[in-house]
C-alpha cells in the first residue's frame, strides 16, 4: 500500500509540473481605451405619410409591430371621392348614350349617301359628331381613372422594412396631405457615439470599437467587437459624432444607452495571462519562475489578458497553471 501510494504521489507531481507553464513578461503597445456613452439607433428612420386628405378609416399597426416594405398599414378614405365616382359614372353613362346615337346617325348618313339620296357635307357632319362623341366619352373615363387613383391612395404603405416607432394618429381621425401616420425605424441599427473633439484625430472609419455588455457583466473580457462604419466631418457642440456597425443589435430599444470602449491612442503596459494573477487576503500575486510570488497592482482585464502597472518587469518570467 505504501509503494502504491508513493506512486500515485510522484504521479500526480508530475501531472502538476506537465501543466505548470511559463510567460516571458514584455511590455507591449495597447490601445488606450476610453469609456464613452453610445446609443442605439437605426441607420434610417422612415417616416409613412398620408398621400390624400381625408379620415382614418384602418388603422393595421401600433407601436413596436414589425412591418414589410409595401404592407398597408393604414386606410385614409374621403367621402368626396366616392360622390364624385358616383357622378363620373352617371356622365359616362349619359355620353355613352349620346356616342351611341351619334354612331346611328353616321350609319344612316352613310347609308343615304351609298343610295345617292345624301350629301358628303350630312357624312362629314355626322362622323364628325361621332369622333367628338367618342374622346367626350375617353375624357369622362379618364376622369374617372384618376378619382380610382385617388381612391387607392388612400392606401398608406410601409416604405420599407422595419419596426414601427410611433404612431401619432387614431382611427378617425381628419387627416391633410402630407401627414405623418407612423415613424418606421429599419431593420439594421448602429450605435452613435459623440466624442469630444480633442478625441476626433484618433477615430478613422474601419476602427474596432468594444461594446460592454448589458449590465456590464464581464467588463472589457466579455466586450462584443465592432468597427466604425463612418465618421461624420462635422463637430458641433464641441462633439464629433461616429456611427458603429454592431451585430445583433435587434433586440436593443431604439435610442437605448450601452458603454462602449474606443482606442484614444496607444500606450506601453506589461499583460499577463489572466490565470497567472491568483488572490490572496485580497491582495494580487503572481508567481515568478524562481516560485516567488510576488505583488501586483493590476489594471484594465483585457480580451488577452490583465494589466500589470507595477511588481513585474519586462523580460521576467512568470509562471501560470
Amino acid at each position: 500500500m505504501r509503494v502504491w501510494s508513493l506512486a500515485a504521489l510522484a504521479v500526480a507531481a508530475a501531472a502538476q509540473g506537465a501543466a505548470a507553464g511559463e510567460f516571458a513578461v514584455r511590455a507591449q503597445e495597447v490601445d488606450d481605451r476610453k469609456a464613452v456613452i453610445a446609443t442605439v439607433e437605426p441607420v434610417r428612420q422612415l417616416v409613412a405619410r398620408a398621400r390624400i386628405g381625408g379620415t382614418v378609416a384602418q388603422l393595421s399597426v401600433r407601436e413596436g409591430d414589425a412591418v414589410k416594405a409595401g404592407q398597408e398599414i393604414a386606410r385614409v378614405v374621403d367621402q368626396k371621392l366616392s360622390l364624385q365616382m358616383q357622378a363620373i359614372d352617371s356622365r359616362i353613362k349619359s355620353q355613352q348614350a349620346a356616342r351611341d346615337k351619334a354612331q346611328l346617325d353616321y350609319d344612316r348618313a352613310a347609308e343615304l349617301m351609298r343610295r345617292g339620296v345624301s350629301t358628303q357635307a350630312q357624312l362629314d357632319q355626322a362622323k364628325a359628331a361621332l369622333d367628338i362623341a367618342d374622346r367626350n366619352l375617353s375624357a369622362i373615363k379618364s376622369d374617372r381613372d384618376v378619382i380610382v387613383q385617388q381612391s387607392a391612395e388612400g392606401a398608406v404603405l410601409a416604405p420599407g422594412a422595419g419596426r414601427v416607432l410611433s404612431v401619432p394618429v387614431s382611427p378617425g381621425r381628419v387627416l391633410m396631405p402630407g401627414e405623418t401616420v407612423a415613424t418606421i425605424a429599419e431593420d439594421q441599427f448602429i450605435l452613435r457615439l459623440q466624442l469630444p473633439e480633442r478625441h476626433a484625430r484618433f477615430m478613422r472609419a474601419g476602427d474596432k470599437v468594444l461594446m460592454a455588455p448589458r449590465g456590464e457583466a464581464g467588463g472589457l473580457k466579455a466586450a462584443q467587437e465592432g468597427k466604425v462604419r463612418i465618421v461624420y466631418p462635422e463637430i458641433a457642440g464641441g462633439r464629433v459624432v461616429a456611427d458603429v456597425d454592431v451585430p445583433g443589435l435587434g433586440d436593443y430599444f431604439v435610442g437605448e444607452r450601452t458603454r462602449v470602449y474606443v482606442s484614444t491612442g496607444k500606450r506601453r503596459t506589461i499583460v499577463v495571462p489572466a490565470a497567472a494573477v491568483f488572490e490572496r487576503a485580497g491582495v494580487k500575486f503572481v508567481r515568478l519562475k524562481g516560485g516567488d510570488a510576488v505583488v501586483v497592482q493590476t489594471g484594465e482585464t483585457m480580451p488577452d489578458g490583465i494589466e500589470i502597472l507595477s511588481g513585474v518587469a519586462d523580460g521576467d518570467m512568470v509562471q501560470t497553471p
